[in-house]
């Protein structure tokens, strides 16, 4: 067995070595937020890291414009280190994926710096999309997380958490298409799309009275109509659709689509339906792999807030989660702002680069670096994960089978970390 303790302490001071740099990439990402499959930026800023660090690269990989890949090690076990960074609407890197992105490159860079002693192979891949469109899963089916023996990235929050609770999600479109008329002088003469919508959105709202309560539909009116003098022709609405498995996802699918389809039958109006191309799955942690990394974080400093103290139905939604029914992984969560600030609002963002957020840049990359040595180091290790994601091989299976609609429209898909 390598001698771990001593690889910790290279990575570790070779990422303080590169502090500066890494810091500075992070606020570059930062200044100039991007949106999914349009970070043309940050990948370009990313992968020229790596080319002035000697490292490979594949740009546009996967099937994705702003993918990118980069491997090294030779034998052993493989693990991947993933980077995000894509930012939201409006409000920029409310989510911190400019840390997400520094300290999957920090990781990587320091890991390939261990040349011959390294233990094992590193996949590092540059992941876009995570906002909306879920890009892990669409760069899956190029094989992007083929021949894996984990998986691992972390994500910024107001704490430290060994993992994020994460349950399904699928994002749904929905369009009718009824007849324009005088709203006063001949309505007999339209076809009410509002009415049609309203129709479906008090069903989901009936439908709500009877799910589980890990289940969750919510969503918003995008257009109903252009005066109120005109029978509106076009309604559309964007719903989220939630559950705790792909299993449950795909039966509450069922229900909602029922509900649209209804209320194109009470208004006589034609209904469209476009599901996203890529649902979100639940997190499938590995638990070998999250107690590596939170003992290593540990070491830096950091305390972990208590999962079982987290209030009932708190959980979001992430790509990350598909990746984690395809290969052990974890997506443990790091402190980058006080505790009171929450993700996904502007106050986040601010915090994304301040002295926290840039601590949590070389924390992280340490952590991840550290656990990956950990991983690749011991054997015992690979084997409990690998047993332990063997027990419910098979619901995973058809987890993943479930989260790919190849008829699906790539650009509604998602909500991450939402």
């Amino acid at each position: 067995m390598a001698d771990t303790k001593a690889l910790k302490k290279q990575v570790c001071d070779m990422i303080d070595a590169m502090s500066g740099e890494l810091i500075d990439i992070s606020h570059a990402i930062h200044a100039r937020p991007e949106l999914a499959f349009h970070e043309h930026h940050a990948a370009k800023t990313l992968t020229g890291a790596l080319e002035k660090n000697g490292l490979p690269v594949t740009r546009e990989a996967f099937g994705l414009e702003t993918a990118y890949a980069s491997a090294f090690g030779n034998g052993g076990a493989e693990v991947a280190i993933l980077s995000e960074y894509d930012a939201l609407p409006g409000i920029g890197h409310a989510c911190g994926h400019n840390i997400i992105a520094t300290t999957g490159l920090g990781a990587a860079l320091a890991l390939s710096k261990l040349n011959g002693a390294l233990p094992g192979r590193v996949r590092y891949l540059g992941t876009p999309a995570e906002e909306k469109g879920g890009g892990k899963e669409l760069m899956a089916q190029f094989g992007a997380f083929d021949g894996l023996d984990a998986a691992m990235m972390v994500h910024p929050a107001g704490i430290n958490l060994a993992t994020m609770p994460c349950i399904c999600i699928s994002e749904v479109e929905v369009t009718y298409h009824g007849k324009s008329a005088h709203a006063s002088a001949m309505p007999h003469a339209g076809i009410n799309a509002l009415d049609a919508l309203i129709t479906a959105y008090q069903a989901i709202a009936q439908l709500r009275q009877h799910i589980r309560p890990t289940e969750r539909i919510h969503g918003i009116i995008t257009k109903g109509g252009d005066a109120p003098n005109i029978v509106p022709e076009v309604a559309q609405a964007v719903f989220y659709v939630r559950a705790a498995n792909a299993e449950e996802l795909a039966a509450l699918k069922k229900r909602v689509t029922g509900c649209f389809e209804a209320g194109g039958m009470a208004s006589g109006a034609g209904v469209q339906i476009r599901w996203a191309k890529a649902d979100y799955l639940d997190m499938k942690t590995s638990w070998p792999l999250a107690k590596a990394y939170e003992e290593n974080s540990r070491m830096l400093g950091r305390d972990f807030f208590p999962l079982e103290k987290l209030p009932t139905g708190s959980a979001g939604s992430t790509d990350m989660g598909n990746v984690s029914h395809r290969v052990p992984s974890i997506h443990p969560m790091i402190a980058s702002a006080p505790a009171h600030v929450v993700i996904h609002n502007p106050e986040f963002a601010r915090w994304a680069a301040s002295d926290l957020g840039d601590k949590a840049c070389i924390d992280g990359a340490k952590a991840l670096a550290m656990t990956a040595i950990d991983f690749l180091s011991d054997q015992a290790m690979q084997a409990e994960a690998k047993e332990g994601f063997a027990k419910s091989a098979e619901f995973s299976a058809r987890s993943v089978a479930a989260a790919f609609n190849p008829d699906g429209v790539q650009e509604i898909g998602g909500c991450g970390c939402c």
